[in-house]
């Protein structure tokens, strides 16, 4: 929409900003919008105005506030849209991980211009997220030909062309024949445990006083040997093999009841949670909402503290699939990269195979739903359906399975394509329909950065719940969970701040094309 008049347009955008147009209470961040806004309103020139704009908005971008930046380019491009507006918008989105909004505006921006060599760099980028290696592989190819001594250009396009490669090979190599699992290949036996190896032992069994040595020597950052890693592994993969997709929770009248979303591999935020709210125990269960690992560069300490609780704690600790336990997200935000790096390319196979058994979601007593993104894109979706969904796979683009990663809240009635570019947006009125067609309560998800670390949608239909504060270290906003008691599922939220953790920086293994990131 364009507005031709200077004073039409600040009163619209604030209007908008203000919440008038759906008639809702403006938030701080509308309000410093139109701060912004107002102290442009006598600028009469549509470019001019849009370049202070910007201005301010690309401030807000270095401060990493991103929404803040977003809202900014958007008044700017309502003002005098361009490429490069479509082109920061663009960069601003991929930060928040919206990587469909992302790929729109690259689109915008070289549609207006197809010169403009970020706009290639920003789609590849967002296309790379999602998985989509050879649609990335072609605007990175068209960057280099536009920029032949950029080596930034050639690098990235390099590295493209190794995964699609690789992508090729295995899919080549495959054949018919069903792949053999990793754990065939292993013999703990053969493994000697060195005499100089001075982290703790594990025994036939996973007990207390391992994981309290093993969570001590991980501070160290030290590693636990790889015979005692692949036993861990092996041990958890035949527990969520016996797994069903969905599954049910009771909890006990008068007893504690913890849910926690992302981590993020933040090793240093999780231990904190259990010294905030106590240890696991049966006492003191945990359900653990999806997205362990990636971004954080202790992703593997997270993640062998989490499975070695669920070795100890069968019925009493839970984990749920996020969408970054696959093999896509895994290569590109570090998981894999850090696996590698401390252990072995065979480990990371394993991890692979095993993510796959991960329960999609959980169903405490009946009443209250936990799954790491949200609902679905197709109407009349049933608890019974998503038994019988098929989870043991790499997570696909469509589908119960899908949504039940990537999906979100939205404030709007009925559905929207996602941000995300995967999954869907869902409104009030889905969350509402299907919480009664389905006897639910209330649905708890993650899967989104939150200022408190939790957030209500829906009227209370639906809560996030997001537990790696300050986000690879640059997103200032707590973390939380969420604590219900058998005989009263009103949810209770509890915010936490980060620790100090040592000078490893978030993405330290991540994938050279997405080292902005």
């Amino acid at each position: 929409m364009f507005l031709h008049g200077t004073h039409d347009f600040i009163k619209f955008t604030l209007g908008v900003v203000n919440g008038q147009t759906q008639g809702n209470e403006p938030s701080k961040m509308d309000i410093e919008v139109e701060k912004v806004l107002e102290a442009f309103i006598d600028v009469q020139d549509d470019i001019e105005r849009s370049n202070k704009i910007k201005d301010r908005a690309n401030d807000y971008f270095k401060n990493q506030h991103y929404d803040m930046a977003i809202e900014l380019y958007t008044a700017a491009i309502d003002a005098a849209p361009s490429a490069v507006l479509y082109g920061n918008r663009s960069m601003a989105y991929l930060k928040k991980e919206l990587y469909g909004s992302a790929l729109n505006d690259a689109d915008n921006a070289l549609a207006i211009d197809n010169n403009y060599i970020k706009g290639y760099y920003r789609r590849a980028t967002a296309n790379m997220a999602l998985g989509r290696f050879k649609k990335a592989l072609k605007d990175y190819e068209i960057a280099k030909k536009h920029a032949p001594n950029d080596k930034d250009a050639l690098a990235k396009f390099t590295e493209c062309s190794k995964i699609v490669k690789r992508i090729n090979f295995e899919k080549a190599i495959a054949g018919d024949d069903k792949k053999k699992s990793v754990v065939t290949t292993l013999n703990l036996n053969e493994m000697e445990v060195e005499s100089s190896y001075d982290g703790p032992h594990l025994g036939d069994e996973i007990t207390r006083e391992f994981i309290d040595l093993m969570i001590e020597h991980f501070k160290t950052q030290k590693k636990i040997h790889r015979k005692y890693a692949f036993k861990i592994l092996i041990e958890i993969r035949k527990w969520f093999m016996a797994q069903p997709t969905l599954v049910d929770i009771s909890v006990p009248d008068g007893n504690k009841f913890t849910i926690c979303g992302d981590v993020h591999g933040q090793f240093y935020d999780l231990v904190n949670i259990f010294d905030l709210n106590g240890a696991p125990s049966e006492k003191n269960p945990y359900l653990f909402n999806g997205d362990f690992v990636d971004r954080g560069s202790f992703s593997v300490e997270t993640i062998f503290t989490m499975f070695a609780y669920k070795l100890l704690l069968p019925n009493h600790f839970f984990m749920s699939r996020g969408n970054h336990e696959s093999d896509v997200m895994n290569k590109m935000y570090g998981f894999e990269g850090e696996v590698k790096n401390k252990y072995s390319a065979q480990m990371c196979e394993l991890f692979t195979e095993l993510f796959n058994y991960l329960p999609l979601c959980h169903l405490i007593n009946q009443k209250v739903f936990v799954c790491h993104g949200g609902l679905f894109k197709q109407e009349g979706v049933t608890l019974d359906d998503i038994r019988k969904t098929d989870r043991v796979r790499q997570p696909p683009d469509e589908g119960i399975m899908c949504d039940l990663l990537w999906s979100d809240p939205y404030s709007l009635n009925g559905r929207a394509p996602s941000k995300r570019g995967v999954g869907c947006q869902f409104g009030p009125d889905v969350s509402e329909k299907w919480c009664k067609d389905n006897g639910v309560d209330y649905v708890v998800r993650s899967h989104e950065v939150k200022v408190e670390g939790w957030e209500e949608h829906h009227n209370g239909r639906v809560y996030t719940v997001f537990s790696a504060p300050n986000y690879c270290d640059q997103m200032g906003n707590k973390g939380a969970f969420i604590t219900i008691k058998g005989d009263n599922l009103t949810p209770r939220f509890t915010s936490f701040s980060e620790v100090p953790h040592p000078t490893v920086p978030p993405m330290a293994y991540a994938s050279s094309l997405f080292g902005f990131m």
